[in-house]
């Protein structure tokens, strides 16, 4: 059961991930768009799962029967990772009788805001099995200074 209301477009959200841009995306795409971003939108249900390693941020990207080829994952204005394809519509023959069309097809378009923590000249990605996987390495954290007590004499 989602906290947030349906006018946020009855997606589901989780406010309590500083990271969701379900809830915080700043890249919405509104039903007033132009068709181009309505075409994106048609195949933009690529669904993507972002975990943080100690060492990396790790996107996990589903596109069954997409070519490496036919994906591009960019970075723009220096942190926001953007990952795009499209899947074309199988080629119909006049002969074909289709009884059943369920497989999505179209443009997707995807972006998420880096932390600032992220090596973004580092990044890498690899397609296996219909999985794209996006690797962004982290900064090393700076070490803590020790606190030394110091004593107070008089």
């Amino acid at each position: 059961m989602s906290l947030i209301p349906s006018f946020f477009g009855g997606r589901k959200s989780n406010i309590f991930d500083p990271f969701s841009l379900d809830l915080w995306d700043p890249f919405p795409i509104s039903t007033n768009a132009p068709s181009s971003a309505r075409e994106v939108s048609a195949f933009a249900n690529a669904k993507i799962d972002w975990k943080e390693t100690p060492e990396a941020h790790v996107f996990k990207v589903d596109v069954p029967g997409i070519k490496k080829e036919e994906v591009k994952v960019e970075v723009e204005e220096g942190r926001i990772l953007q990952i795009s394809g499209e899947r074309s519509r199988e080629q119909e023959e006049k002969t074909d009788q289709w009884h059943r069309m369920e497989r999505s097809s179209g443009k997707f378009l995807r972006r998420f805001r880096l932390p600032e923590n992220t090596k973004t000249g580092e990044i890498k990605a690899a397609m296996e099995n219909g999985v794209l996987t996006v690797t962004v390495p982290k900064e090393e954290e700076k070490k803590k200074s020790e606190v030394k007590a110091i004593d107070i004499s008089g």
